[in-house]
């Protein structure tokens, strides 16, 4: 096996660089062709979310592989490569499989547990038949991906330790509330008709929303979602379908807005959502920036409200030490407080004092400051070496026998500014790119969660029991990948082998024919039939047991063993992968 997975997610990169290399159906269509014409990468698959790109090939060379893949990443996404490689993440052979189970699973997900992965991993491997991308590697893979990620919520309580990207917004949007007491009697605006549109939709109607607007691009899809979500059971919703021209409009009545589309560029300016909120309030809705303070997604704590400013006050003296990077408490310090002094080092562990001592070394500060220790005092006038370092930790070191411990770093408590007014207008962007400005989180009568907010809120949400159970069953299920790989790996080479001694035997019945011209049908058969079965029982044993010592780890090495011992032709053994891969192929991607 070698599979090879590049790319980025919400765990490795910012959303500001996720939102610049999002693909659009295009550019996956161009990358997978462009990758599987690439030298190193025989089949090639896109899965595109809204919090990941990863581009998933069988290659022939590792480091060619990645530098190949990553470069194309880089040019279909429009992110310079330098810029991209920072954020990049590779994994190869069973570390791939790992990570593409997990996935599936949910536990590598923004909100864990969450099964809509499950379409959008269903969708890639589509995309990639009908591209002709995907050979027999990527189509066992990903439909072994899916067997994995139903299991798991089959056999274990995930879906509790999770939920759906679109009910964990609506949760940020109620700052706490439930939901359904939150939407209920509420009209909703939603953008966009896809999977995860129409997903909000569904959500928002069971919990209770009094009108559903739906705007899209192509009508006949916006006016389908509608109908469906008129005729659905257990609901008693308005629902219409609107043109996207229409948006502007319905802004001004709608309470809620969620919005995912597939659009390159804003579907919701900043200045149409203030013209939405001051058409309904007759108030400003711009935040003067001396009040508005850093933007914070919905639900975040006090100390991040956008609203919340740092009081001068709470800050250390300069006679402190307020320097950048330093590992102090600097606003718990008193008067005559030095960063080089006993008391600044005093109960520090062994790394802080470390760190510490790097910093100071680093000449942030002068060493030779009054209230530094004599031993402080010759280290630091001291020319630096590993000697001299390692002085300056010891001495640093033996001040916590003496005094007690001071607190660790934190922030200087905030306080809080003036109110904002409740919000009036709710809105949801779950796209990528944004569809939303995010300088609407600077709108007074707006709350805004976006992908931005609710990967800083997940960071947070608590883990179910039942992730180790998932673990679990995608560590079995990755090793039982990985010797059905191998098993299969080696199967050619098996019939090649059988095919070699088949041709053997009928050579030489043909040859004792030639001696035997009055040899008579009965015997002749009874003669084949003996000489097959002595060849067969002779392969059976040495063919099983190869199988299964391929099947384990580190067994790749068998197949080319058995080439050798029997001498079979390498060309011959590849006619059977060929036949093989082609039907599968046909299989897998039906007619065409």
């Amino acid at each position: 096996m070698s599979l090879l997975v590049v790319g980025l997610s919400h765990r490795s990169a910012p959303v500001s660089v996720l939102e610049r290399a999002a693909l659009n159906p295009d550019a996956q269509i161009k990358l997978l062709q462009d990758t599987v014409a690439a030298e190193p990468a025989a089949e090639a698959a896109v899965l595109a979310t809204c919090n990941r790109i990863e581009l998933y090939a069988d290659v022939d060379k590792f480091h060619a592989g990645v530098a190949e893949l990553s470069t194309l990443l880089a040019q279909h996404s429009g992110v310079g490569l330098e810029e991209l490689t920072p954020y990049l993440y590779v994994h190869y052979e069973d570390r791939a499989v790992h990570h593409l189970f997990s996935v599936a699973c949910g536990l590598d997900s923004m909100v864990v547990g969450e099964g809509q992965i499950l379409g959008q991993i269903k969708d890639s491997l589509a995309k990639a038949q009908d591209l002709h991308t995907a050979g027999r590697l990527l189509n066992d893979l990903f439909q072994q991906a899916l067997r994995v990620g139903k299991r798991a919520h089959s056999e274990t309580g995930i879906d509790r330790a999770g939920q759906s990207l679109v009910t964990f917004g609506l949760e940020q949007l109620a700052a706490g509330g439930g939901v359904d007491d939150w939407a209920r009697g509420k009209k909703a605006l939603v953008v966009g008709a896809g999977s995860m549109s129409s997903l909000a939709a569904a959500t928002l109607a069971r919990a209770g929303v009094a009108e559903i607007v739906i705007a899209n691009r192509t009508a006949e899809r916006a006016e389908r979602l509608a109908q469906i979500l008129t005729e659905a059971d257990g609901t008693d919703v308005a629902a219409r379908a609107v043109p996207m021209a229409s948006v502007p409009v319905e802004l001004t009545r709608a309470d809620v807005v969620v919005s995912c589309t597939g659009a390159t560029g804003l579907v919701l300016p900043a200045d149409a959502v203030t013209a939405a909120v001051e058409d309904r309030t007759d108030a400003p809705a711009a935040v003067p920036e001396s009040a508005a303070g850093p933007v914070a997604p919905a639900g975040a704590p006090k100390s991040a409200e956008p609203d919340a400013r740092t009081d001068a006050s709470a800050l250390p003296p300069a006679s402190a030490g307020t320097e950048e990077n330093c590992p102090l408490d600097l606003s718990a310090a008193q008067a005559g407080f030095s960063v080089m002094g006993e008391a600044a080092v005093a109960g520090m562990d062994a790394a802080t004092l470390e760190q510490h001592a790097a910093w100071v070394d680093n000449g942030t500060v002068d060493r030779r400051d009054g209230g530094a220790s004599q031993a402080l005092r010759a280290a630091g006038e001291a020319r630096r070496t590993p000697e001299s370092d390692a002085e300056l930790i010891t001495a640093l070191a033996a001040l916590t026998a003496r005094v007690g411990r001071i607190p660790e770093l934190r922030r200087p408590e905030p306080v809080a500014g003036p109110p904002r007014p409740a919000p009036v207008l709710f809105l949801l962007d779950l796209a990528m790119p944004r569809d939303i400005d995010a300088a609407v989180h600077r709108l007074a009568g707006v709350r805004l969660v976006d992908i931005e907010s609710l990967a800083e809120a997940s960071a947070d949400a608590p883990m179910a029991a039942d992730v180790d159970r998932v673990r679990r069953i995608v560590s079995d299920e990755v090793a039982a990948f990985g010797a059905a790989l191998r098993a299969a790996h080696i199967t050619p080479t098996v019939v090649a082998l059988r095919t070699m001694a088949a041709d053997v035997v009928a050579n030489e019945i043909a040859r004792l024919e030639g001696r035997l011209p009055g040899l008579d049908d009965k015997h002749r058969s009874e003669i084949t039939q003996t000489v097959k079965r002595v060849v067969d029982k002779l392969l059976h044993a040495p063919t099983v047991r190869v199988k299964q010592l391929a099947a384990e780890p580190g067994g790749a090495g068998y197949a080319d063993a058995l080439r050798t011992l029997f001498d079979l032709d390498q060309e011959a053994v590849a006619a059977v992968s060929r036949a093989d891969d082609d039907s599968e192929n046909s299989k897998n991607r039906g007619p065409a």
